[in-house]
């Protein structure tokens, strides 16, 4: 595992443009990215950097409440994004439900997924691993501003 730190949420972007850039597709499976990270640890953000970079124009947000959001990529490496929050599934078995046999057997979906804990038994074993940290201040409280500590791997 690799570790970068951001000083604030342009710097989160820039990161997740990046790192969507040097993401490189499987042949005959979905490429997934599962973002790990606390409530407010800025998954979302970076989702919606990796979108642009992809080439979505439409705004993105958490689909917290739809669950899944799958927007067409034109012109690019992948033809769909899949952004998923499981942030309200309990077990990948919710996940199954949703589809989601189809959508990580298609290598034209690249999935984004927040919150892979909740449906761990469902993301795939080359699934990239991105963790967003929040550093904490010497009192042990939360609060060092918009700086992030980002782990990723595959």
């Amino acid at each position: 595992m690799q570790s970068a730190h951001v000083a604030n949420a342009e710097e989160t972007r820039k990161f997740a443009a990046e790192f969507v850039g040097n993401v490189t597709p499987y042949a005959n499976a979905a490429t997934v990215v599962a973002l790990s990270g606390q409530l407010g640890a800025g998954k979302t953000t970076f989702v919606q950097a990796a979108a642009k970079a992809l080439g979505v124009a439409e705004t993105v947000n958490s689909p917290t409440f739809v669950i899944e959001k799958i927007y067409s990529l034109e012109d690019q490496t992948w033809d769909r994004l899949v952004h998923i929050d499981a942030y309200r599934l309990t077990n990948a078995e919710e996940l199954r439900h949703l589809g989601w046999s189809e959508l990580v057997t298609d290598g034209g979906n690249i999935i984004l997924i927040e919150w892979p804990e909740h449906v761990e038994g469902a993301i795939p074993e080359g699934a990239h691993r991105v963790s967003i940290e929040i550093p904490s201040t010497k009192l042990g409280t939360s609060g060092d501003g918009d700086a992030r500590t980002i782990t990723y791997g595959g």
